[in-house]
C-alpha cells in the first residue's frame, strides 16, 4: 500500500494508498479509480478476477479511504495522483474510471495521454451535471458518533435519514468504527461539489481505444452526450448493462467484468 502518515494537521500527501491484485504479467497492467464517497475496497471482488490475466491497481483516491487529504479536489490534481501511481507500475497501463474516478480518468487521457493505453469511463459523461450529492455529505455529517460500537449502529442512523439500504452499506465501508469518524474529507468534498460536479474545458482529444459503459437503468449517460465524448474521444464505443443503474459494477459484477475483460483483450 501506499504511505499515508497521520500528523496533528491531518494526513500528509504521499502517493495514493494503492491496493495490488496479481503479479505483473506480459499484458499491460490495470489501474482502478473508484467514484465519490468509494474505496478500493468496493473493487476487490472485480479486481481479483481480472487479476487472473494482468496485475490490477486499485487506489483510495484523495479525500477518501487510505489516502492524504488535501484542500484541492479537482479533476486536473486528481488525474495527477493517478498519473504517479501509473508512474510507480511502470508508466503505462489500462484504466477503469467509474463516476467521479470516470471523469479523473478522462482527464488522465486527455492530460496524460502517453500512460493510458485503453480507457474504460464506468457510468459518467465528460459533462457538467445539474445534480448534487450533498444530501449524503448532510447525512454522514448528521450521525451522531457518541453512540456508534459498530458499523450497523451507522447504518440504522443513515436509514433514520433516509438513506437507502444499498448506500448505507457502501457509505460505511469508510467508516472507522474505532476512531468514531469517516475516513472521507467530508468538509473539503462539500466545499469542492461544484468541482466533483463538473468538468474542466478542453480544447484537446485523445485518440486511444476508449469504452463508456453505462447502466441501462442510469441517466448519467445519456444520448445527448454522445457529441461532446466523441469530440474529446473519437475511437470511444458506448454499451449498456441491462438492469444496471449507476454502481453498476456493484449491481451486475459479472456482467460488468465480462464486458471490461473483452474491451481489454481486444486486437
Amino acid at each position: 500500500m501506499g504511505l499515508v502518515v497521520r500528523g496533528a494537521g491531518g494526513y500528509q500527501k504521499d502517493m495514493l494508498n494503492t491496493i495490488t491484485h496479481g503479479e505483473p504479467t506480459s499484458r499491460t497492467p490495470l489501474l482502478i479509480a473508484h467514484g465519490l464517497y468509494g474505496s478500493a475496497r468496493n473493487w476487490g471482488v472485480i479486481a481479483r478476477r481480472l487479476s487472473d490475466e494482468r496485475q490490477v491497481v486499485a487506489v483510495d483516491m484523495r479525500n477518501h479511504a487510505h489516502s492524504f487529504w488535501d484542500d484541492r479536489h479537482d479533476y486536473p490534481a486528481l488525474a495527477d495522483d493517478l498519473a504517479e501511481v501509473i508512474e510507480s507500475m511502470g508508466g503505462v497501463a489500462d484504466v477503469i474510471g467509474h463516476s467521479m474516478g470516470g471523469k479523473s480518468a478522462m482527464t488522465l487521457a486527455l492530460e496524460h495521454g502517453e500512460m493510458v493505453n485503453r480507457l474504460v469511463v464506468a457510468d459518467i459523461a465528460p459533462v457538467r451535471y445539474s445534480h448534487t450529492q450533498m444530501q449524503y455529505i448532510e447525512a454522514m455529517r448528521a450521525v451522531d458518533m457518541t453512540q456508534v460500537a459498530r458499523r450497523s449502529d451507522v447504518e440504522q442512523q443513515l436509514a433514520d435519514l433516509g438513506v437507502e439500504k444499498a448506500l448505507q452499506s457502501f457509505f460505511t465501508q469508510s467508516l472507522d468504527v474505532p476512531g468514531k469518524r469517516w475516513r472521507l474529507n467530508l468538509d473539503v468534498l462539500a466545499k469542492e461539489m461544484p468541482n466533483i460536479m463538473g468538468f474542466p474545458d478542453f480544447t484537446s482529444h485523445w485518440d486511444g481505444p476508449a469504452l463508456f459503459l453505462a447502466g441501462a437503468e442510469s441517466d448519467y449517460v445519456q444520448a445527448s452526450h454522445r457529441e461532446v465524448i466523441k469530440s474529446l474521444f473519437p475511437n470511444a464505443r458506448f454499451a449498456k448493462i441491462p438492469g444496471a443503474g449507476h454502481w453498476l459494477h456493484a449491481e451486475k459484477p459479472r456482467e460488468f467484468e465480462a464486458a471490461v475483460r473483452i474491451f481489454l483483450n481486444a486486437a
